[in-house]
C-alpha cells in the first residue's frame, strides 16, 4: 500500500477511495470492468482533467459509494446544478423514515388546499404563498425519497447474494 495522502482539500472521489483505505492501485482494481486506470484516476482526483459521467459511474459501484452520482450531478453537470436537489445519504434509516412520515402526512392536511389552487388550471396571485410552501413540501418529499434510494443502493452494493436476488426479481418485472 502507498503512503497516505496528506494533501489538503481533497476531492469528494478521492475521499471515497481512502474511506475505504484504497490505494489508487487497489482501487483501480474494482473498477476493471468499466475501464478506469490508475493514470486516469489520478488525474480526477488532482482535478487535472475535466471528470465525465462514467468516471463517476465507475468510483460510485467500485465503491459502493452511490452518493458519488448524487455530488456529480448537483455540482459538476450543469443540468443536474439546476434540477437535482443535492441529498445527504443518512446511515440511520429511521431518520429517513421519520421525514418521509413528516412529510406525507404535511402534504396530506394541504391536499384539497392543491387541487384547490389546480381546479381552473393557472395559479393566481392569491394562490401563490400556498402554492410555493406546497412545492417546498413536494421538493422535501422528493429528497427523502433520492435518500431512501441512495440508502438501499448501498445496502445491495454491500450484499452481493442480496443484490442479486434484488436484479433477479427486477428483471422479472
Amino acid at each position: 500500500m502507498g503512503k497516505a495522502s496528506v494533501k489538503e482539500n481533497k476531492s469528494v472521489y478521492q475521499l471515497a477511495r481512502e474511506e475505504l483505505g484504497l490505494s489508487r492501485a487497489a482501487a483501480t482494481d474494482t473498477m476493471d470492468e468499466y475501464g478506469m486506470t490508475e493514470y486516469r484516476l489520478v488525474r480526477i482526483e488532482d482535478g487535472s482533467t475535466t471528470i465525465q459521467p462514467d468516471d463517476v459511474y465507475a468510483m460510485a459501484k467500485g465503491y459502493n459509494a452511490p452518493r458519488l452520482c448524487n455530488h456529480y450531478c448537483t455540482h459538476e453537470c450543469r443540468i443536474g446544478q439546476e434540477y437535482v436537489p443535492e441529498v445527504t445519504i443518512k446511515d440511520n434509516v429511521h431518520e429517513i423514515l421519520v421525514n418521509m412520515v413528516v412529510s406525507l402526512e404535511s402534504m396530506q392536511q394541504k391536499k384539497m388546499r392543491l387541487m384547490e389552487i389546480l381546479a381552473d388550471g393557472k395559479i393566481g396571485v392569491d394562490e401563490l404563498d400556498d402554492f410555493i410552501h406546497i412545492e417546498n413540501e413536494l421538493a422535501r418529499i422528493a429528497m427523502t425519497v433520492e435518500a431512501m434510494q441512495l440508502w438501499c443502493e448501498k445496502q445491495l452494493g454491500e450484499n452481493d447474494a442480496l443484490r442479486q436476488q434484488y436484479e433477479a426479481y427486477k428483471d422479472r418485472q
